[in-house]
């Protein structure tokens, strides 16, 4: 079951990772090329410290889901995050990008208060 954060006052955004549809047909043939069982597997979704600007994104399938783990549906997709991660992500929209220049998963992350130049870590 997902769960969001309740909104308050004139807020219409959740508090929850945001999943493109062009970033859930990926995630979709991705488990399917693996031949992941796709009812059991969910998207992690998470920060770690690290990188050229503090954090680093982590995306990861993984059938293992914590009791303290947030819990969101987009897209068919089920999208698990852990408390800490969500301090950090809560907004943050994942995209696809298949570009002449190269082809991978974009965070647009509102909460970043710099982005380093390959877009796979960032700071707040």
């Amino acid at each position: 079951m997902a769960t969001t954060i309740p909104q308050t006052g004139d807020q219409t955004s959740m508090q929850s990772v945001i999943l493109s549809e062009t970033a859930a047909r990926e995630i979709r043939s991705i488990i399917q090329q693996q031949e992941l069982d796709a009812d059991k597997v969910c998207l992690r979704v998470g920060v770690k410290g690290g990188g050229c600007s503090g954090f680093s994104y982590i995306l990861d399938l993984t059938e293992t889901k914590k009791d303290t783990d947030e819990t969101f549906e987009q897209h068919g997709i089920r999208i698990i995050v852990d408390p800490k991660s969500l301090l950090y992500l809560g907004g943050v929209t994942v995209d696809f990008k298949d570009e002449i220049m190269g082809r991978g998963f974009v965070f647009h992350n509102p909460n970043a208060s710099s982005s380093c130049g390959c877009g796979s870590s960032f700071s707040v």
